[in-house]
């Protein structure tokens, strides 16, 4: 039994819709570009940012939904580095906290 959500689970409907394209297109960068009616750099880099979101999510499997959450909407450049670490700190803290009152118990 797995502790979390896998990091699919976290992928956007946008996410899971331009992966199915991607095979479809049997990893073809420049079919792919021309299935979207956009340049090749340009899907080059929503792949990238997509291979991000992916290394971030499972680099911490077993991390809540909160945490998840916030690692997908710092991988999709939507918080920045400051705010990412600052929520993630508190949140870590918070974790903490809770433990140790629980424990305490």
């Amino acid at each position: 039994m797995r502790a979390g959500r896998q990091w699919i689970e976290y992928l956007s409907d946008e996410d899971l819709t331009f992966l199915k394209r991607f095979l479809l297109a049997s990893g073809t960068l420049k079919e792919l570009a021309n299935q979207y009616g956009i340049s090749y750099p340009t899907v080059r880099l929503r792949l990238d940012r997509l291979i991000e979101k992916v290394r971030i999510l499972d680099a911490r499997p077993e991390a809540g939904p909160f945490e998840s959450s916030l690692r997908a909407l710092y991988a999709e450049g939507r918080v920045d580095e400051i705010a990412f670490n600052t929520l993630l700190e508190a949140h870590q803290q918070e974790e903490s906290d809770r433990e140790r009152s629980t424990g305490a118990a």
